[in-house]
């Protein structure tokens, strides 16, 4: 028997209700030594009902003192998120009602559960493959609807119905080469080096397509990282203000205000973005403003777009040019600010320092330029399609690892066809991509990557 767990599956804190969640067979036997059913109309005692909540008291049957005033439900397996028996109490939402109920759960034979070990259960119980249980976390943590819609469709099995037909796909091959060694001589359909080629070539197919979103989904699920950098005094915290629509940063004429970077979670257009001001990078003897500068270099070396912005009323000076160098090839989107003055900047030196950048001109003085800004981020982070529409994307590291490695040994069989190799020596490149594939959705993976993947919930999920 599976031992019965327990956890408080809500969050920390102060809130209207907080739930306690119990899975396994002695999940009903506690929750009837601890919960006390009354009917408000009559005060007399009734019967919990299957999947119907039910108001009452929550007892410590040593004390016979109440802990809590609660509703409370059980759910009959096997139609629960584990497949299991589960239980739930409602308290009220206060830290002492949930740690007190939660200890008498404990006290009555649960144990109290491992970090996502209820959405373990439901992976190992078979309701949830490993890709479903993956995409919870990315729905508790979603930050923006199209985070939360990409989440979804994946819980709801949508990239995993993808990866199950192509698996099928090189199954019907692995099976194919199978009968054609094993059975030579008997009248079946021979399996020719140009049948598998098309074949593998249409399934290399749909995992590049995968791969194609696989940046964008990372973005969605994880944001990007934008920052902000530039001289002092161009513009770069009325920026932020800007994005912010507050005043988040502190903006005045004098030079170097900001001497610490200042970070914020945004959203752009669905787009989950970490914005960081940085202090403007120039020399100085100022020790403070040093650290700052420092800061900003190290924000500046992992953000995923750099956002360079310029002085429209001043020539390019050396400061800028340093900045430019610095920035190198990175992704950037170079602002020309202050456009409301009369403008100084040459344009064709800008492109002849950073030609791979989009430059973009604005006047935070006068609100102009934020939205053709916007428009530019979401194109980088979208590749300048309307992939926005498709909820299916790879959004997890491990899954788009996996993805890679598949198509390589697609790839390394697709050589051996070439040159008309062994079919036995093609069939191992070809059940490799077939086993990697099953590692994305839990049927050809090790308990240790099982393990490690749960370890990242929260506990209570």
């Amino acid at each position: 028997m599976e031992d019965t767990i327990a956890a408080i599956a809500t969050a920390f804190g102060e809130g209207g209700i907080g739930i306690i969640r119990m899975s396994g067979e002695k999940s009903k036997d506690i929750l009837n030594q601890i919960f006390i059913p009354i009917s408000k109309k009559n005060s007399e005692q009734h019967q919990i009902v299957n999947r119907r909540l039910t108001y009452g008291i929550v007892i410590d049957p040593q004390t016979n003192q109440t802990i809590d005033e609660v509703m409370a439900v059980f759910m009959k397996a096997p139609y629960t998120y584990t497949m299991e028996d589960i239980a739930e109490i409602h308290c009220h939402g206060s830290s002492i009602s949930l740690q007190k109920t939660l200890a008498l759960v404990l006290r009555f034979g649960a144990r109290l559960a491992e970090k996502g070990e209820f959405t373990k259960r439901a992976f190992l119980n078979g309701r949830l493959d490993l890709s479903q249980a993956e995409a919870v976390i990315d729905l508790i943590k979603a930050k923006t609807d199209k985070s939360f819609q990409v989440a979804l469709s994946q819980m709801e099995g949508e990239l995993s119905s993808k990866i199950k037909e192509i698996r099928s796909d090189l199954m019907d091959i692995l099976v194919q080469i199978a009968v054609n060694l094993d059975y030579p001589d008997e009248d079946i359909e021979v399996l020719t080096y140009k049948k598998q080629e098309e074949s593998l070539l249409l399934i290399g197919d749909k995992i590049d397509k995968l791969l194609s979103l696989a940046d964008t989904g990372r973005m969605l699920r994880d944001g990007i990282a934008v920052t902000i950098i530039g001289k002092p005094n161009v513009g770069k915290s009325s920026l932020m203000n800007a994005f912010l629509r507050e005043s988040r940063a502190i903006v005045t004429e004098i030079p170097g205000t900001t001497r610490d970077i200042i970070e914020e979670s945004m959203s752009v257009r669905g787009i989950p973005i970490r914005l960081t001001d940085t202090a403007g990078i120039h020399e100085t003897d100022d020790i403070i403003e040093k650290i700052g500068i420092e800061k900003s270099k190290q924000s500046f070396n992992q953000a995923d777009l750099i956002i360079f912005m310029l002085d429209a009323s001043q020539p390019l000076m050396k400061e800028d040019l340093e900045i430019a160098n610095y920035i190198g090839e990175r992704k950037t989107i170079v602002l020309i600010n202050k456009t409301d003055l009369e403008i100084s900047l040459c344009e064709k030196e800008i492109k002849r320092t950073l030609p791979g950048a989009v430059i973009l001109y604005t006047s935070m003085k006068n609100e102009t330029g934020l939205n053709e800004l916007e428009e530019e981020i979401e194109k980088m982070v979208y590749g300048g399609d309307l992939v926005q529409k498709n909820s299916m994307m790879v959004t997890n590291v491990r899954h788009k690892e996996l993805l890679l490695q598949a198509k390589q040994s697609i790839n390394d069989a697709l050589k051996m066809i070439k040159k008309m190799e062994a079919m036995d020596f093609i069939e191992v490149d070809i059940k490799r991509a077939w086993e990697l594939l099953g590692e994305m959705i839990g049927e050809t993976v090790s308990e240790d990557i099982i393990n490690e993947v749960f370890s990242r919930f929260c506990l209570g999920k």
